[in-house]
């Protein structure tokens, strides 16, 4: 690849008419062998920050989740209780969903954060201006490629972990579509800001961020 990147081939002739082609040829292997590291270290490098940012991001979101769920329920059963904030924080802290938590995690470090990563990463290079029609189209590739994918694979993975594959065709013909139009309501304008104000480095992170409110806005809209 060193070669290519040169702009010559594998097979160039050398220049010095074929002189030293034996010393030339026994060091071809240590060349070829560093060349092809370099390329398995150019090839893929798992993006650890990203991973970790989108996984604490989406714990919290599962957590802001699962307590105002917890303090709705406990509303509904004591209107007319007295507000007593010591019970409230053990009702919230309480009877908390640790796998649910740990599977919405690991789906943010192994799954969310890097595909995330490598797809704005992808744009950047496809169009790398930051123009009025650059922007325009990544948004909208962002909500017809990134955005069903996203809700594809977020299904599949907790369908996953509570062994209900079977379930899968039936949970996407009842909740994907609905999900993708609540979506296309926030992420558009998000999107917008991600592509024409964030930068390439702190992508992963502004759109995790945002999916805290979403986690949040989702949980609200259903439960009415």
């Amino acid at each position: 690849m060193g070669a290519l990147r040169a702009g010559g081939l594998w097979w160039n002739f050398p220049p010095n008419g074929g002189r030293n082609n034996k010393r030339r040829s026994s060091k071809r292997p240590n060349s070829s062998s560093s060349d092809s590291m370099d390329l398995a270290k150019e090839g893929f490098q798992f993006p650890y920050k990203q991973a970790a940012t989108a996984a604490s991001l989406t714990l919290t979101g599962d957590t802001i989740a699962q307590c105002r769920d917890k303090f709705a329920r406990w509303r509904q059963k004591s209107r007319d209780a007295d507000f007593d904030e010591k019970e409230v924080a053990s009702i919230l802290l309480s009877d908390h969903d640790w796998l649910r938590a740990f599977r919405m995690a690991s789906y943010g470090f192994f799954l969310y954060g890097p595909g995330s990563h490598a797809w704005y990463q992808f744009l950047d290079r496809c169009m790398p201006q930051p123009s009025f029609v650059n922007i325009s189209a990544k948004v909208i590739l962002n909500q017809i490629v990134l955005g069903p994918c996203v809700i594809a694979v977020v299904f599949a993975w907790n369908n996953l972990w509570l062994g209900k594959l079977s379930q899968l065709p039936s949970k996407y013909q009842k909740d994907a579509l609905p999900t993708l139009l609540y979506g296309f309501r926030f992420w558009v304008p998000v999107s917008v800001l991600n592509f024409g104000v964030v930068p390439l480095s702190a992508r992963v992170a502004f759109m995790s961020s945002c999916s805290i409110f979403w986690n949040f806005y989702l949980s609200s809209t259903m439960s009415k």
